[in-house]
């Protein structure tokens, strides 16, 4: 049976040893590859896959609104910026163990979902596969009662580096204030890599540099997400420092591992504070339709019966469902390609040449909260019209 093995020394969330059939297949796949090449269109065994879309595994980084809609309340600019990287560095320890990869959203496919908020409030999350080569996901989460929304995209590019592959996060997103006038933070993504694909075990890591800026408060926050070292260091481990980024004056550091506890420091003080903790973190639940009442579109409506396969352990159906999505994916573009139609988003445009912009923003006006939330409801959950 393919699959893995139990997870053993180290992060036992982060690592895992293969079966020897599960090597044997990763090592048919590898010996056709070279060195530093684009893996975008290799196509994985399914047991490396998580059983949900990457389009859903965005939604992850919304599993904490209390930290985005408390630093939408402060008056400190500083403090409003901490608890942005604060909210930023919530979302990486959501997965599942092991070494896992979310299915690659097919062209057209559509993650949509809502949150209900202890105080009555809501927020609504989409994304869409807006572009397959090169991939791009484009995401909007908005919260019009408390003047949220964030905007981004993903532009994953995978490479090939021998005995570790990695995935190369490039795309932003953006989190607005919209009753501050619209005050905008900027971040950027930290890498990720599978380490020992070849041999040993096989390790997800965070690796490389990040930021998080905010132009109107002129502040930075520079990220390091470090690899374990062979003889010394954490895992999963992650530090930074909080700039004043026209004179470069450090206000803070922070330190820590992003699975587990985080802290920070005033620059010019010794003593460390909780930032945050892992253990004692709820996440939040998202509200999703039914499978069955979801379009064919809708991510887990369309990779029901993949998914339902790898979790019962049967890879072959799995294989097969997943063939049949990538066929259908191939045969789509060539109909449009004979056609001589270009696909278009269902709910984001194309701005500033390679932007991708949520097609509400500039039509819901949210100093108007109880009509924003009507019309970003009846924009989000509309019905998807079918891709030429």
């Amino acid at each position: 049976m393919l699959g893995r093995s139990n997870t053993v020394e180290g992060d036992p969330d982060c690592t895992e040893v293969l079966e020897d059939n599960s090597r044997s297949i990763l090592m048919g796949i590898i010996n056709q590859l070279r060195k530093d090449m684009d893996l975008q269109r290799v196509t994985l065994p399914t047991f490396v896959l998580e059983p949900r879309s990457m389009l859903e595994r965005v939604s992850d980084f919304f599993s904490h609104p209390d930290i985005l809609i408390e630093a939408s309340t402060k008056a400190d600019p500083v403090a409003r910026f901490l608890d942005v990287v604060r909210y930023f560095l919530s979302g990486w320890y959501i997965k599942p163990k092991g070494v896992k990869k979310p299915y690659n959203p097919v062209l057209g496919e559509v993650f949509r979902c809502k949150y209900k908020y202890n105080n009555g409030t809501e927020a609504i999350y989409v994304a869409e596969q807006v572009s397959h080569h090169p991939p791009i996901s484009a995401y909007y989460y908005g919260s019009p009662d408390h003047g949220v929304y964030i905007q981004g995209d993903l532009r994953p590019k995978s490479r090939f580096l021998g005995n570790s592959a990695a995935t190369l996060m490039e795309g932003e997103n953006h989190i607005i204030f919209t009753h501050l006038y619209n005050e905008r933070y900027d971040i950027t993504m930290p890498n990720v890599y599978a380490r020992g694909i070849l041999f040993g075990k096989m390790v997800l890591e965070l690796g490389d540099s990040c930021v998080v800026r905010c132009r109107t408060s002129d502040l930075v926050c520079e990220l390091d997400f470090k690899n374990k070292g062979f003889f010394s260091g954490q895992n999963n481990s992650v530090s930074g420092k909080v700039k004043r980024e026209s004179t470069g004056e450090v206000l803070y550091e922070i330190s820590g591992q992003w699975s587990n506890e985080i802290f920070i420091k005033m620059a010019k003080g010794s003593s460390k504070n909780m930032f945050f903790d892992v253990k004692t973190a709820i996440i939040h639940p998202k509200i999703v339709e039914e499978i069955k009442d979801q379009e064919e579109m809708e991510s887990r409506r369309l990779w029901s019966k993949v998914s339902e396969a790898i979790k019962r352990d049967d890879m072959d159906t799995a294989t097969d469902e997943k063939t049949r999505i990538e066929d259908k994916q191939r045969e789509d573009s060539k109909r449009r390609e004979a056609s001589n139609k270009e696909f278009e988003s269902k709910f984001f445009n194309l701005v500033h040449g390679d932007q991708y912009e949520f097609k509400g923003i500039s039509t819901i006006d949210f100093n108007d909260k109880k009509k924003a939330n009507s019309e970003l409801k009846q924009m989000a959950f509309s019905s998807l019209s079918p891709n030429q």
